[in-house]
């Protein structure tokens, strides 16, 4: 039985989840040095420039910080749930880049390797599956504290999720519709035949970046973290790592997020105005898609920094207001749209 088991495709997908898990949290890492540079470039200030040359130290300096700061759970809190908030808040963030094509397949020992962790046939949805269970990550935190100020953060953060979810799945029926496939590497594979669903969705798109704003609680939607009002929010009671835990998911969501908006309508790993298919399947082909790629979520980052840094926070009624009396209808009349254009085209 053992003879049977093709070893080969065991050890190349656990090196290619080592390799994706390594790359969002460097990402993360960086990001929250990214964010500040930005910050301060917006600001006209100087960001962070002590720790190593230009700061580029200051992530690491940032994580001994946490690891060497008091870890305190609060003696009315339930401690099981406590530590598990966290933890799912992680565990929710790097799943979902399991279904996400990050280059062309590649010729490895005369074998082809795609560089997708899992193509399964139902791609899209087990990314809104798995987005659907980060508020669970949230809400556990905000209940398990014991206390009034992130218990009322956790439910604005999980209504606030579930409502911009709606828009979002609806804004990429549209897209799906145009694919007729639920596979994520038939999406780029579409893209890179027909042209970049950016072109044919612009609405769909705009709509999935807001929903994609709300669902990583960026600003203006971080109401769940709105110090001002909440003291600190949804994860207020934690300390030491745990609170890091949450901070690295948001910023993997971020990351993540970028990468689904860049697989879904800017055509993933390809590269506009160049043949790649042309060069085979070596292996520097798959590594400049992987670039692409990247190249791409890096943009969302910075737009996403760049928002935070410019736009004012909503109130929460005009949150909800823009979710369910905005973005809804025109998720709605976006996807009836493409339906009949669809429809029509196919006769």
């Amino acid at each position: 039985m053992l003879l049977q088991i093709d070893w080969f495709i065991i050890i190349e997908k656990f090196i290619l989840i080592a390799v994706i898990v390594t790359t969002a949290l460097i990402v993360a890492m960086y990001s929250t040095y990214a964010e500040r540079k930005i910050a301060a470039f917006l600001q006209d200030r100087r960001g962070p420039n002590r720790a190593g040359p230009f700061g580029l130290l200051q992530p690491l300096a940032d994580g001994v910080k946490l690891f060497m700061k008091e870890e305190i759970i609060p003696l009315t809190s339930s401690k099981t749930l406590f530590i598990m908030g966290p933890l799912l808040a992680m565990i929710t963030a790097t799943m979902t880049s399991a279904v996400i094509p990050w280059g062309w397949t590649i010729d490895v020992a005369g074998r082809q390797v795609p560089l997708q962790i899992a193509d399964i046939n139902i791609g899209v949805l087990y990314i809104f599956g798995v987005v659907s269970l980060g508020v669970y990550g949230i809400m556990i935190g905000g209940w398990a504290s014991n206390n009034k100020f992130s218990l009322i953060a956790a439910i604005r953060g999980a209504s606030q999720m579930i409502s911009y979810e709606l828009a979002m799945g609806l804004s990429l029926i549209a897209v799906l519709m145009l694919v007729g496939d639920l596979r994520m590497s038939t999406i780029v594979t579409h893209q890179v035949q027909h042209g970049w669903n950016i072109i044919y969705q612009p609405l769909g798109f705009l709509i999935f970046f807001v929903c994609a704003l709300a669902e990583c609680n960026r600003t203006p939607f971080d109401l769940p973290e709105a110090e001002n009002e909440l003291n600190f929010g949804y994860h207020q009671e934690y300390s030491s790592m745990k609170l890091g835990f949450y901070l690295f998911a948001e910023y993997i969501n971020m990351f993540i997020s970028g990468v689904v908006m860049s697989t879904l309508f800017f055509g993933g790993y390809d590269i506009p105005f160049v043949n790649e298919a042309a060069w085979g399947p070596h292996w520097w082909v798959g590594l400049l898609g992987f670039a692409a790629l990247m190249a791409k979520a890096f943009a969302f980052i910075f737009l996403f920094m760049w928002i935070r840094w410019t736009i004012p926070r909503f109130r929460y009624d005009q949150l909800m207001n823009l979710g369910w009396k905005g973005l809804l209808p025109l998720a709605l009349v976006n996807m009836l749209i493409t339906a009949v254009v669809v429809l029509l085209l196919n006769k």
